[in-house]
């Protein structure tokens, strides 16, 4: 089963799972997996226990799968030993990379756009007067999570490339911690305009969460690497290549559905540099001192 634990319990997770994970991760060993809650834990959740089962029939051992309550939580368990692999943003894995011996793996085709990438998106009510990125100097924004690829870092590209610097140029602006939470805070106007994923922001339109006729998109991004999956550097290159394989022999249309994907192609740590360079300039590669 799937559990959602706190940063608080970490320390005594690393004592229940001494002896797990690791190495070759052969045998019964439970392989343990991080995934960061791009939107609330609890639908991350659910969507993700198809993925623990495939795992466990295709590397043949138990695997648990865990959902921290912030990005944050995933960094430090996959730098402390505490994980075999996690499912990072750009933005989590160049920070956890600065911290600990990790490889990135592959990563999801994305259905929306036929190729790795995805985009995030800057959004305002749909009765704003605000029809230009140029204008949201001195208003109120709402970006996701400090840590987010698409819900904080491309949202300040954007902006600086607009003339806008998030640190400065806002009357006010808030880590709502979550792709649903900005755009729910954007439709029910309790902030002028919000950055958040696109692809997520039309999967909430979908969903009937949120009405597409309650926002308008006023900015899109360049195209970001997708979410790498991660493994601990200090494990097998075959095992490296086993979890590799695994996703990319996925074929089951449910499961490739649930994690919102069509397929899975190989990452490289450089497919992530230009993330890494960006953060570093927008103050944002550490980014839990703004949180």
């Amino acid at each position: 089963m799937i559990r959602i634990f706190k940063l608080a319990l970490i320390s005594a997770l690393a004592l229940a799972l001494a002896g797990c994970g690791g190495g070759d991760a052969e045998g019964e060993e439970t392989l343990r997996v991080g995934l960061i809650p791009n939107q609330s834990p609890e639908e991350v959740e659910a969507e993700y226990q198809p993925l623990e089962d495939y795992l466990a029939e295709e590397l043949g051992q138990p695997v648990e799968i865990n959902v921290p309550i912030s990005y944050n939580a995933v960094v430090e368990a996959m730098t402390s030993g505490e994980l075999d692999i996690a499912y990072f943003g750009a933005l989590t894995y160049v920070q956890a990379r600065e911290q600990a011996d990790v490889e990135p793996l592959v990563t999801e085709v994305n259905p929306r756009t036929g190729t790795t990438k995805y985009h995030s998106a800057i959004i305002v009510p749909a009765d704003s007067e605000i029809e230009d990125i140029k204008e949201l100097e001195g208003t109120n924004f709402a970006f996701g999570s400090a840590s987010s690829t698409s819900g904080s870092l491309y949202p300040s590209i954007m902006l600086a490339e607009a003339g806008i610097d998030y640190r400065t140029d806002f009357e006010e602006f808030t880590y709502t911690g979550g792709h649903d939470a900005t755009a729910q805070a954007v439709v029910n106007e309790r902030v002028d305009a919000g950055g958040l994923e696109y692809r997520i922001l039309l999967d909430l339109v979908e969903e009937g969460v949120i009405d597409e006729d309650a926002y308008r998109v006023i900015e899109v991004s360049q195209p970001i690497e997708g979410y790498p999956w991660v493994v601990r550097g200090d494990l097998s290159d075959e095992f490296e290549e086993d979890v590799a394989e695994a996703y990319l022999s996925i074929d089951d249309p449910e499961l490739l559905d649930l994690m919102r994907a069509e397929g899975y192609d190989r990452v490289t740590a450089e497919d992530y540099d230009f993330d890494e360079e960006q953060a570093r300039e927008l103050d944002l590669f550490n980014p839990q001192e703004l949180d």
